[in-house]
């Protein structure tokens, strides 16, 4: 899922890092005066384009959101800042047992090419401020590189898409850079499972960032208060966390009796059948396993594009199947412990 806002320009490289493994892509277009959408289907006529509800970074994830039909959610910028290569990490965290992954620039072999020391300190401050108050272990609070499955999205609880932009053209709370760090702790203090992996961050490819450092590290401070008290108020009133309603879908069974596959699911989730993680669309491409046991987490930044199976098949290898196998049997047993 990528927001954008005229980064034409930047759409060319971003695309070309996309691994085979993606079945969806999704754009999410803030009003660009450039011909960004233009070269979005010109790049990826597969992918589907809407447009945002409301200004601001986090209605453009609300309304993408609201939009994927993937079973997992991965979170880029379209300036080129983040690395799309790097998915397949974040894929096989999730795959392993996480509810939600994000990226980490400063532990786990990440990086950051663009960060100054002045925001540096600020992030590195906002981050003691959240791992105290909520008892976590963040190595990097303020990077919007996450992944899910998209069963946990209603735990984030993000503004309503169709509400209004207000009279005055403010921002409502929750549709600005807040969103990051808002939907990170909400994770967390909904019990979900939040693991870290190294990400490399490098400067933007043309244009200009709308970040302001002291504005926004404002409003993210005053955003970690907030999601505190909302937090010890949902916990006062008897709300019970996210997770305790998650249940992994029940698997399809065939003879002899294997186990497909499955994400976990909410009791919010409306979807009847959300346990098929790799949609695929025509032949992708498959690498050997033993390239990808050897690649796949190398933290010095070489992050191959793999295909999801064979991801699928790596993450799992540990009980017991040593071997490649056939890729429509390691479908019905990847997750069969």
């Amino acid at each position: 899922m990528i927001p954008t806002l005229n980064e034409e320009r930047n759409l060319p490289h971003v695309f070309a890092k996309l691994p085979a493994m993606i079945t969806e892509v999704i754009v999410v277009d803030g009003g660009s005066k450039d011909r960004t959408v233009e070269v979005a289907r010109q790049l990826r006529p597969d992918a589907v384009i809407v447009q945002q509800t409301r200004k601001g970074k986090g209605n453009a994830l609300a309304v993408g959101f609201r939009a994927c039909t993937g079973d997992i959610i991965v979170m880029i910028d379209a300036d080129g800042s983040t690395d799309p290569g790097e998915i397949p990490l974040f894929v096989d965290k999730l795959i392993r047992g996480d509810h939600f992954v994000k990226g980490s620039r400063f532990s786990h072999g990440g990086h950051s090419h663009d960060i100054t020391r002045l925001r540096k300190l600020g992030n590195d401050g906002l981050n003691l401020v959240v791992n105290v108050l909520f008892k976590t272990h963040f190595t990097d609070l303020c990077y919007g590189y996450n992944a899910f499955w998209r069963s946990v999205v209603p735990a984030l609880d993000l503004p309503d898409v169709n509400l209004p932009q207000p009279a005055d053209g403010s921002k409502l709370w929750g549709d600005g850079f807040e969103i990051e760090t808002m939907i990170n702790i909400r994770a967390v203090a909904e019990k979900l499972k939040v693991g870290e992996v190294g990400s490399t961050e490098h400067e933007r490819i043309h244009g200009e960032s709308n970040l302001n450092t002291f504005r926004d590290g404002f409003r993210v401070l005053r955003t970690i208060f907030s999601e505190f008290g909302r937090m010890r108020g949902r916990r006062s009133s008897g709300k019970r966390p996210f997770v305790e309603g998650l249940q992994l879908i029940a698997p399809r069974v065939s003879t002899p009796p294997l186990a497909n596959p499955v994400a976990p699911r909410h009791a919010a989730d409306p979807r009847q059948n959300a346990g098929h993680l790799n949609r695929t669309v025509g032949a992708r491409r498959s690498e050997d396993i033993n390239q990808i046991r050897a690649r796949s987490f190398d933290d010095l930044g070489a992050q191959p594009t793999q295909d999801l199976r064979s991801a699928r098949a790596r993450a799992f290898d540990d009980l017991g199947s040593r071997q490649t196998q056939d890729i429509n049997t390691l479908r019905r047993t990847s997750l069969d412990d």
